[in-house]
């Protein structure tokens, strides 16, 4: 599976270019005429020897992969699995100062960094040498039982599973645990799950021991059986995995409590009747990691229809299966997953709602039993929104655009580094966006209006180099006269004859005007667009006096 870019890799004005706050984005290179990606991709299936093995595959030591640490023979370990990724050097678009830092070790940690998303067993398949050698771990001692445990890449493999069975003294909530452990004490922080029955349904219910937002956290994937629930808490992810007790129809329903951090599932019952237990855990069930730790998970999804926003951009709305949910959190995008000259490619989406302006059914209220607008499912999570600009000239884009309504593609769960946390207490949010670096700032927007009530102003400054390039810009007109709180100004560095809005690119000045630090207030600034936009625009808000905690730069 590769990422194809729309010119390089990244591409010029992509996100994956873009370094997080107070750091600096990796080094480019120019790569050499015939080394592009698609050359890499005809060159790795010519049938030459990229490995040097005549196709054998080994085992490899610790001490045998420092051998292999120079610029004309560099090994390097992904996720257990070794690669001779010298005949890659030359199409590296970081350059091989970048591969090197990888030379003769484990390279996970670095390429996760960058850009773990990729999936380099397809990409670099044809380098594949071998596996790491396992090496046993000390003996340690387990509830009094004596266990060996082994290794591979520094990962400890999980322990057996346990069944999980009702508890004989709680009959009405049946709480789960894995037999052999001990349950958690009321200090615990990590996540827990609980499930009780019906004669038609079995319900699920995760406590996740701490607030969640409207938009949800959780993703559900039910399929053969087979029940799969991760939930995103921060930078932490945390997962049920089971294989269903008895049948069960491919629906689930999904309810989140946000002000009380749960999420309950309801599946309905094949056959009335009552369960002895929910389920056989399967891998990492019950567990809690950081998400970079997770790997990526796939679904299919369906485009039920496509809607023009400009000349080159549209909303992708793609339908998730009867048996899937997902709640992307705000500032968090997705990647989506297609066929493209017989290679998988991937490239990432920040999901937009259907429309900047909200449309609020009116709810009754009881007076004696009100119902916390917090506590309700903003969002059914069965459908995405994307907004998607076709680059002509891509490998990606034109793909997507050609699909017809009923095509497939396939979608991994929400990813991305930005959290909420530092928005509490926020006063003035200043989003400065370039291009398709508006995606994020969408939801941004409809956040800080409806449920952020600390925040008193909303400002955007969106560039663009034609008027005919601003995305929503009627609905952002629209919602600027609505509420007060919102303002918007546009940014051309090509503007027609007549514009009366700014000209020009981002500057000093520019922002000197845009940014304001009222007395007392409390300012964070999120920017978004090519990664040049991205690294200037950061530079220049740090000269205004912002620090590293009031700053968040978005990147794919």
């Amino acid at each position: 599976m590769l990422n194809v870019p729309t010119q390089s890799f990244p591409a010029a004005g992509s996100q994956q270019r873009v370094a997080p706050a107070g750091q600096s984005g990796r080094n480019k290179v120019a790569l050499k005429p015939g080394h592009s990606l698609m050359d890499w991709i005809r060159f790795a299936k010519s049938g030459r020897d990229h490995t040097g093995l005549r196709g054998r595959l080994i085992e490899v030591t610790e001490e045998e992969l420092k051998k292999h640490g120079r610029r004309d023979d560099c090994w390097t370990c992904i996720r257990g699995m070794v690669y001779n990724v010298t005949p890659y050097m030359d199409y590296h678009p970081g350059g091989e100062e970048e591969l090197m830092k990888a030379a003769g070790k484990d390279g996970t940690e670095l390429f996760d960094q960058v850009h773990r998303w990729v999936n380099y067993e397809s990409m670099l398949k044809e380098c594949l040498v071998g596996r790491m050698a396992i090496k046993p771990l000390a003996v340690k001692a387990l509830s009094q039982k004596k266990v060996v445990s082994s290794k591979l890449n520094g990962l400890t493999p999980p322990l057996p599973p346990a069944p999980l069975m009702a508890s004989p003294t709680s009959p009405s909530s049946m709480m789960l645990r894995p037999t052999g452990f001990a349950p958690p004490s009321e200090k615990d922080s990590r996540p827990r799950f609980d499930w009780f029955q019906t004669d038609s349904t079995v319900n699920i219910v995760v406590y996740t021991k701490r607030k969640i937002p409207r938009s949800g956290c959780a993703t559900i994937d039910l399929q053969g059986g087979v029940l799969r629930l991760e939930a995103l808490l921060g930078n932490m992810s945390y997962m049920l995995h089971l294989r269903l007790t008895e049948e069960v129809e491919g629906s689930v329903e999904v309810q989140t409590a946000g002000s009380v951090g749960k999420v309950q599932l309801s599946i309905p019952k094949q056959a009335k009747g009552k369960w002895a237990s929910v389920g056989q855990p399967l891998e990492f069930h019950n567990s809690f990691l950081r998400q970079k730790d997770r790997a990526l998970h796939y679904r299919d999804c369906v485009l039920v229809s496509k809607t023009e926003v400009n000349h080159n951009t549209s909303v992708f709305r793609l339908q998730l299966g009867c048996g899937s949910a997902m709640h992307v959190p705000v500032g968090k995008h997705v990647y989506l997953k297609t066929q493209v000259q017989d290679a998988e490619v991937v490239k990432p989406y920040t999901p937009v709602e259907q429309s900047l302006i909200p449309v609020v059914p009116v709810v009754p209220v009881d007076p004696v039993d009100p119902v916390d607008p917090a506590s309700q499912d903003q969002t059914h999570g069965s459908d995405l929104f994307l907004m998607i600009k076709v680059y002509p000239d891509g490998l990606f884009t034109p793909q997507l655009d050609t699909l017809h309504i009923g095509d497939h593609l396939m979608v991994s769960g929400p990813e991305g580094p930005f959290s909420l946390r530092p928005l509490r207490d926020v006063t003035h949010l200043y989003l400065l966006a370039a291009g398709t670096g508006f995606t994020p700032m969408a939801r941004l927007i409809q956040l800080s209006l409806q449920d952020l009530g600390s925040i008193k102003s909303t400002k955007l400054l969106l560039f663009n180099r034609q008027e005919k390039d601003i995305t929503w810009r009627s609905q952002l007109d629209e919602l600027a006269a609505r509420d007060q709180r919102f303002q918007v100004e546009y940014v051309l560095s090509e503007p027609g004859d007549g514009w009366p809005g700014q000209k020009g690119r981002v500057e000093q000045s520019m922002l000197r005007d845009f940014l304001s630090r009222p007395q007392g207030s409390r300012v964070y600034v999120c920017v978004c667009g090519p990664s040049a936009f991205t690294e200037l625009t950061e530079e220049l808000v740090r000269q205004q006096g912002f620090n590293q905690e009031e700053v968040h730069t978005f990147q794919g």
